[in-house]
């Protein structure tokens, strides 16, 4: 008798190739400029006779320019200057989200209109930040209708207002309020989400108990929403310090600020130090750039690991 042999389907290799686009532009688009962003912080970038010739200088790029006299130090303070702004915003950011979030799934509240809420929240993330930082840069020109009613109002002075954005607290401030105004309502739904993630029986078992809403809330909600407050955490700090777009165009106003006795700008991030370097023609250093680019991926490994350290769970907390 013939045996009829069994055909099976291998399922794995379409897997394997639905895998492959993210891995291939993984590659191409992260994966290779970051160790090519390494490679060219050992180069230095020298003129001569038919152009520029690069040579490998090893660490001199960040002795010279890092730790060195030549760098001036403006590293460290546009790693202040991003640092700052980051705080600014994040801190009300997560508080504001986290009460927002609190609210919204609290059952015994019954708001109304609760959908049209969360989408007017999350709007201004759906606006791009360079349309935002055009219209608030705007608003606040010397002609702008908030400049206008600061004047009409007596806040400030013809004088000032003619000054307003070139005066760097002005500018500084106002970056972090965009920042904040645009994420809280996406941190608002990541927050929610997670909330709802978290078991009802255990609000029902702590209400039998007598816990107050407040007890809830830091007793059950907080501790179990440890895993979304991580994710939260780290993929703002990741954002925060490669800020861009928004103070790039606010800089157009060039607002200074001193700082240990020089002039610095006051809305210069680390990103926007690099780019003066990597792009710009009258300062192009490439050696620099990268220098400085390896700087801000340590930075950012560091405040990464330590957020991740101080929101993981351990088996004590369930």
């Amino acid at each position: 008798m013939n045996k009829k042999k069994n055909k099976t389907v291998e399922y794995g290799k379409y897997g394997y190739l639905f895998l492959a686009p993210f891995f291939i532009v993984f590659l191409v688009f992260q994966f290779y400029p970051l160790i090519y962003t390494f490679y060219s912080s050992f180069l230095y970038t020298q003129a001569t006779g038919r152009g520029n010739s690069q040579i490998i200088v090893g660490l001199g790029n960040f002795a010279n320019y890092v730790f060195g006299e030549k760098g001036n130090g403006e590293i460290f303070s546009a790693i202040g200057i991003t640092i700052v702004l980051w705080l600014l915003n994040f801190i009300p950011q997560i508080l504001l989200s986290l009460l927002l979030a609190a609210w919204f799934t609290d059952i015994n509240l019954k708001l109304r209109g609760e959908g049209a809420y969360k989408v007017i929240m999350y709007m201004p993330n759906i606006i791009t930040a360079a349309t935002i930082a055009v219209l608030f840069f705007n608003l606040f020109d010397v002609h702008g209708g908030i400049t206008s009613l600061l004047k009409t109002w007596g806040i400030v002075n013809e004088q000032q207002a003619n000054n307003l954005l070139t005066q760097g607290w002005v500018s500084f401030i106002i970056i972090a309020f965009i920042q904040f105004w645009m994420w809280y309502g996406n941190t608002m739904i990541v927050l929610i989400a997670g909330i709802m993630g978290i078991s009802p029986s255990l609000y029902e078992a702590a209400m039998v108990d007598g816990a107050t809403p407040r007890q809830q809330f830091f007793q059950i909600t907080v501790p179990l929403l440890k895993p979304i407050l991580q994710f939260t955490m780290v993929t703002s700090a990741i954002g925060g310090l490669q800020m861009y777009d928004i103070p790039q165009l606010f800089n157009l106003g060039k607002p200074y600020v001193t700082i240990g006795g020089k002039q610095v700008l006051s809305t210069q991030t680390v990103v926007m130090l690099i780019k003066q370097y990597a792009a710009e023609t009258t300062t192009k250093d490439h050696g620099r750039a990268g220098a400085y680019s390896v700087v801000l991926f340590v930075i950012t490994l560091v405040v990464s690991m330590i957020f991740y350290k101080a929101t993981s769970t351990k088996e004590s907390d369930y």
